[in-house]
């Protein structure tokens, strides 16, 4: 493998791990609490997709580039439908979570205590008791992964004059910078969401929308 292709595959690995990169941060604040071998594997499935997408987009072009060419125009569809689903069901159950904890705290409140004081000391319970409600399931990681690298198909057509062996390498670089992102994304996210507390599943969940977004508008215009 030569120095030129290695190089040519981390500076792809860094322009396709953002979105990986941003949907991870948006993990780490809803679950500030997360394993280590939880973000391991978060992150092992962002690199598992970048790695994949890459060689199935190489083997289109070689044997039905017609058709993945027309497909194409799909993909950032695809990506914000997927996102858009994920995100908006973040901001329910992290609305959902806030208005239970908030009942619970509340449903038992302290005689003569002040009512703003006592509406204040219960939002802030609501915060504290939400902040490691949300868990992401296998379900939503693998949705994540699939729209965050579905653009790298198009990579297929970047690495088509490679040989197989050569692409697979590629790939294979793509996802370890992709992993090493995330990982960064996972940590970042999971120090911030501790602050923010039960309002980190909301900001995730807009920050998932807003990914999707961009990667359409990107697609599309």
């Amino acid at each position: 493998m030569s120095l030129s292709l290695v190089f040519n595959s981390l500076l792809l690995g860094v322009g396709l791990a953002m979105d990986a990169f941003s949907v991870s941060i948006a993990n780490g604040l809803a679950e500030p609490h997360m394993s280590h071998s939880k973000m391991n594997g978060i992150a092992g499935c962002y690199a598992f997709f970048q790695w994949l997408m890459p060689m199935i987009g190489w083997f289109c072009v070689h044997t039905i580039a017609a058709y993945f060419t027309a497909f194409q125009k799909f993909i950032p569809w695809i990506a914000l439908g997927l996102l858009l689903f994920i995100g908006i069901q973040m901001i329910v159950e992290g609305i959902q979570d806030r208005r239970k904890a908030n009942e619970k705290d509340c449903s038992a409140a302290v005689p003569g205590t002040a009512e703003s004081s006592a509406d204040a000391a219960c939002e802030e319970k609501a915060d504290n008791n939400t902040v490691s409600d949300r868990r992401l399931t296998l379900s939503q990681l693998i949705l994540q992964g699939i729209a965050t690298s579905i653009d790298a198909l198009s990579v297929g057509f970047t690495i088509a004059e490679y040989r197989a062996l050569e692409a697979f390498g590629s790939s294979v670089i793509i996802a370890v910078v992709t992993f090493f992102i995330c990982m960064g994304g996972l940590l970042f996210g999971r120090k911030f969401g501790e602050k923010l507390a039960g309002r980190a599943t909301i900001l995730g969940g807009l920050i998932l929308i807003g990914i999707g977004a961009e990667i359409f508008i990107r697609g599309v215009f």
